[in-house]
């Protein structure tokens, strides 16, 4: 045995192959005697090592020698050219050649029936398959191809399980809290007596988790596989199948499963027998926690890296360079909520770029986090700035209030020890108030650009369901994608979204209210910055309002503030003529209807190969009064054309 385990690979192969070919050599004297039957007595075997494959198979599934030599019987076919005529000579007829249940009761010694049927090891483990045919014990028996492949040395994942599973693979080291989980739960499987517990991991980024699950099977040394739950629910008719070629995985290559449940805790009743039943090793992963059912769960909740371990990863992986001076590592962990993966992929973006400055660097992060909410939200493309509204004095300082808490979040909730008590209330939320057009989008912007970040706009369409769970579902995806960082949540009309919590009439109103109830939760919890605007101020819950940090009315814009607009509202190349702010002023109009008069005009004005004239914006006026159903009164157009 020390000569083989000092032997290398290419040597070990060939030992391996030597050993399966005398164990067919057996089986050949065994079922041929002069083309008669043979006796079932077996010549004995030679000592041999538990690193060759057949006998570390046997011992894996526990086969009797009977077991043992009807598998044997079966490789022959893949292996010996001639197997099939040696076959055919001992079924006593020459269309059958290929091994069979006779075959194997009638010529092999210590034949055991038992250990054919379905119930016993080689048909259990699927290590053989029975082909079709209208005996039983005359249909031919074929080996299962991996493990075919296993002994003669080369091991694989099952292809039936290929198709299903991912392989997790570690993209960063884990930080110190994440590690302990890691070591818990290794402590746990070595600890336990008898099957092992099931291990959740329950938290809302996947990678995380997966880092995780991948350092548990590291310690346990085995390799890991996903496999979402999603993809099993459509595999209902074979799950036995499944089931049993997962845990064949497991005993054959030690590939331990990590179940991933996405966003959902519900499974179909075929999907809990296989949880509760798998014969192997198994963490699941989810976002919404499993309930335990007839095994043991034990649950780990994983959050994000600390803001103390984002700082040493940072620091770790860009030095004392010019990039991390002047407290700009903090900037970075107050704004970006980044896992250790997605920390050494923008350290190694940076480091390929051309410029590696802040700048450079807070550009990648904010990239980091759009890939999620992309398919969740609108992203805004911010072109506003502080100097493009036009409110009074008192609503631009709540504003730049906004955005200084936004900036300062981590100082005070974290240094100066807001945050450690609690995490409810921590997020920054905003009420803008006012008619349409009266720059609550445009002030949204505005907060972003002073901080460069992202705004997402969320489409109340894809967020609402008439399906129970699936709205609440979708708000989670939401929130979990923008805490990862770097993103102003936009509610455009949130009226919609949250309304009053009506009297509860039927299973429809109730269904609403939880919703708004698990928004008032979701917002309490959100360590972002959410703006919410509306037209309706007084159709909000009141619940949302206590718990809204900021509360802004748009006012309408009086004429002072409507000829500033004007001002404004025409970029610095734009040709115009003799344009009098203080008559357009007089439009009673909101800021968005100015924008759309300007910008009508000068397509007006262009069709005429002209600069913007009171004429052109007069013409344009008149289409945006009929479009807004509103009348343009001779008052509001006096003196603008002779």
């Amino acid at each position: 045995m020390s000569q083989i385990q000092h032997t290398d690979h290419s040597t070990w192969q060939q030992i391996n192959r030597q050993y399966l070919l005398g164990a067919l050599r057996d089986i050949q004297v065994a079922i041929t005697r002069n083309g008669h039957p043979a006796s079932k007595a077996m010549p004995e075997r030679p000592e041999t090592s538990d690193l060759l494959c057949l006998p570390r198979l046997c011992q894996t599934f526990n086969l009797s020698d009977f077991e043992r030599d009807v598998l044997v019987l079966c490789a022959g076919m893949e292996v010996l050219g001639d197997w099939g005529d040696l076959c055919a000579r001992a079924n006593g007829n020459p269309k059958q050649t290929y091994p069979t249940l006779s075959l194997a009761v009638e010529a092999l010694g210590n034949s055991e029936w038992q250990a054919l049927i379905p119930t016993a090891p080689l048909r259990h483990w699927r290590l053989l398959e029975i082909g079709e045919g209208q005996v039983l014990t005359q249909s031919p028996l074929r080996i299962d191809e991996q493990i075919l492949h296993y002994l003669m040395g080369i091991q694989h994942l099952e292809q039936r399980l290929a198709i299903m599973l991912d392989p997790v693979q570690a993209e960063a080291s884990l930080v110190q809290s994440h590690a302990t989980i890691a070591n818990r739960i290794v402590q746990i499987w070595q600890q336990a007596q008898g099957r092992l517990p099931i291990i959740q991991l329950w938290g809302a980024n996947e990678q995380i988790k997966r880092a995780i699950a991948h350092q548990v099977a590291q310690q346990i040394q085995t390799s890991l596989f996903a496999l979402s739950t999603e993809f099993l629910a459509s595999q209902s008719d074979s799950l036995n199948l499944t089931q049993r070629l997962i845990e064949r995985e497991w005993r054959l290559n030690r590939a331990m499963l990590l179940l991933d449940f996405g966003y959902t805790d519900k499974s179909s009743m075929a999907v809990q027998r296989l949880i509760d039943t798998l014969q192997a090793p198994l963490i699941l992963s989810t976002t919404l926690r499993y309930s335990q059912h007839h095994r043991p769960i034990i649950t780990f909740e994983v959050e994000a890296p600390t803001a103390i371990e984002q700082q040493q990863i940072w620091m770790t992986r860009l030095g004392h360079s010019a990039v991390t001076a002047d407290g700009q590592v903090q900037r970075l962990i107050s704004n970006f909520n980044l896992t250790p993966g997605q920390i050494q992929s923008a350290c190694l973006t940076l480091g390929g770029s051309e410029a590696q400055d802040f700048e450079t660097l807070w550009e990648i992060c904010r990239t980091q986090s759009r890939p999620r909410l992309d398919e969740l939200a609108q992203r805004v493309e911010v072109g506003a700035h502080w100097s493009d509204l036009v409110l009074p004095e008192r609503e631009q300082q709540v504003l730049q209030a906004i955005a200084a808490q936004v900036e300062q979040r981590l100082r005070v909730y974290q240094d100066w020890g807001f945050g450690n008590s609690k995490k409810r209330g921590l997020g920054i939320t905003a009420l803008f108030a006012g008619a349409s057009g009266t720059g609550k989008t445009m002030a949204a912007e505005a907060i972003a650009s002073e901080l460069n970040l992202d705004v997402y706009r969320i489409d109340l369409s894809s967020i609402i369901s008439k399906y129970i769970g699936e709205t609440e579902k979708n708000l989670r995806k939401l929130f979990d994608a923008a805490e990862s960082g770097g993103v102003i949540l936009l509610f455009d009309e949130a009226d919609a979204l949250f309304g009053k919590r009506s009297e509860v009439r039927d299973s429809h109103d109730r269904h609403a209210n939880v919703e708004v109830a698990y928004l008032l939760q979701r917002m309490e919890t959100f360590q972002g910055l959410a703006i919410l605007t509306t037209n309706l101020k007084s159709s909000l819950d009141q619940a949302f309002l206590r718990r809204i940090r900021f509360v802004i009315n748009f006012p309408f814009p009086k004429a002072p503030q409507r000829a500033e607009i004007w001002r404004r509202v025409f970029p610095q190349q734009t040709p115009t003529q003799k344009l009098d702010y203080e008559l357009l002023a007089q439009l009673e109009v909101a800021g968005g209807n100015i924008k759309s008069i300007a910008m009508n005009a000068a397509f007006i004005a262009a069709k005429a190969d002209e600069p913007i004239q009171m004429k052109h914006l007069l013409q344009a006026a008149r289409s945006e009064y009929i479009k807004i159903e509103k009348v343009l009164t001779d008052t509001e157009i006096r003196d603008w054309v002779d």
